[in-house]
């Protein structure tokens, strides 16, 4: 069953083309489009398009439809071209009139980016407090570790004194910042386009202030030309939301990568978190951190994708938009898989104590060298250049005091206040709010 048809058959592979991969990706729509479509028997009724024991009958019809989507018994067969013309076909089948009465004053456009939109708002809030607790788990294991010092570098080379307190709170902070484009994602989703139809609106009197109070969006798309335009507009900003925490991740893999190496040896995976090689039996290789890095430079390459398939099309829907569900949902469900095992994972990581205590880190103290020729009164660059022919002619003597005696510069990470900007964020941020 197509919704469009009219008795014209269709060629056999040209269906199967331009139908694609609807069928298993509309099986993340299925729970949003019965939303939607309640919201439209509701307001049918109100205006007086239905009668209010055929919308009494559309809400039975919707009510076994959500029990069978949850206990996962919904299937979109063959014969249907996608989750709408299923659910259709269902409340027809079951109530006839009232069935083929539901599709009154909408598009197929408007259902769809309806059924997107919804399904997108709810991934944000899901991903976004999955976000928070990573942040979480980061500053539990920067006050954990916040005396155990590493060293600090640049250009890959030990360059100051660091702690793993600095390091775990960095990526915490950072999350938060990501927060904020989940936010615009969220708020470009938390628009309702349901009635604006094919682009054009209609001309029935339909209430679009009660179809987005009834689905819960917290604004309406006025305009419809400017509604049907939401598409590929939401699922680029959600692309960019992911790709932005993607770096960040990416980049947190990555140094977890060169810290599990015996070359610096700072961090250690319970073997349990390592795999091996098929012939060197001491291998624990870090892939789970791997597979992240990999997987978080791909979502890296999200929004210049999404813009090349929708790049340059005019206002009005286009079949184009299809493919949006082929680029997006799977990196979707990829980026929470992410998530899990990082939070599965980092509680997990072992840090190495005693760090700065091996010879080859002498170097990172030559600063505080400086800092103490300066409190004794010699000029910054002079004792630079006193210190740097230490270091050129062998005679440099690491103040290795530092460490018992000067700590509280490298302790003091913030923690307070970026927990403090974690609470402004869950305060203030739509995107957490439930």
């Amino acid at each position: 069953m197509k919704i469009w048809e009219k008795g014209t058959a269709v060629d056999e592979k040209i269906e199967r083309f331009t139908v694609g991969k609807d069928r298993e990706l509309d099986m993340y729509l299925a729970h949003f489009d019965v939303l939607a479509s309640k919201a439209q028997a509701i307001m049918l009724a109100k205006v007086g398009l239905i009668s209010t024991e055929e919308k009494d009958q559309l809400l039975q019809g919707f009510g076994e439809l959500e029990a069978e989507i949850a206990a996962g018994r919904f299937v979109i067969e063959d014969s249907f071209e996608d989750v709408h013309s299923k659910i259709e076909f269902y409340l027809t089948e079951k109530f006839g009139d009232a069935g083929k009465k539901i599709h009154t004053a909408r598009s197929r456009n408007d259902q769809v980016l309806t059924a997107i939109q919804l399904f997108l708002k709810d991934y944000t809030r899901q991903a976004a407090a999955k976000i928070m607790a990573l942040v979480d788990i980061l500053l539990q294991k920067a006050e954990t570790h916040q005396a155990d010092l590493m060293p600090g570098y640049t250009h890959f080379q030990a360059a100051m004194p660091s702690s793993f307190g600095l390091w775990f709170s960095a990526y915490a902070e950072h999350l938060l910042l990501d927060i904020a484009l989940f936010e615009a994602a969220h708020t470009v989703a938390d628009q309702n386009p349901l009635g604006s139809g094919a682009g054009f609106g209609s001309s029935f009197p339909i209430d679009r202030k009660l179809t987005t109070q009834e689905m819960g969006f917290g604004q309406l798309a006025v305009s419809a030309v400017g509604a049907q335009m939401l598409r590929g507009k939401t699922e680029k900003t959600l692309a960019f939301a992911l790709a932005g925490v993607g770096a960040t991740l990416s980049k947190l893999a990555y140094d977890l990568v060169l810290y599990n190496s015996q070359d610096l040896a700072f961090v250690e995976l319970p073997s349990a978190f390592t795999t091996g090689s098929s012939i060197m039996p001491h291998k624990k290789n870090p892939d789970v951190f791997e597979l992240v890095r990999a997987r978080c430079n791909a979502l890296q390459a999200l929004p210049n994708t999404i813009t090349l398939c929708v790049n340059n099309l005019p206002s009005g829907y286009h079949r184009d938009f299809q493919l949006l569900k082929e680029l997006l949902f799977e990196p979707m469900m990829q980026f929470v898989d992410i998530l899990d095992i990082l939070i599965f994972a980092l509680p997990q990581l072992s840090i190495k104590p005693d760090l700065l205590s091996q010879a080859k880190y002498d170097g990172v103290f030559s600063v505080e060298n400086i800092n103490q020729l300066i409190q004794a009164g010699v000029p910054f660059r002079e004792a630079y250049q006193q210190v740097g022919r230490a270091v050129d002619d062998g005679s440099y003597v690491p103040h290795r005091e530092f460490m018992t005696t000067h700590l509280g510069s490298i302790h003091n990470l913030g923690l307070a206040e970026i927990r403090a900007k974690v609470e402004q964020v869950r305060q203030h941020s739509a995107v957490l709010s439930r």
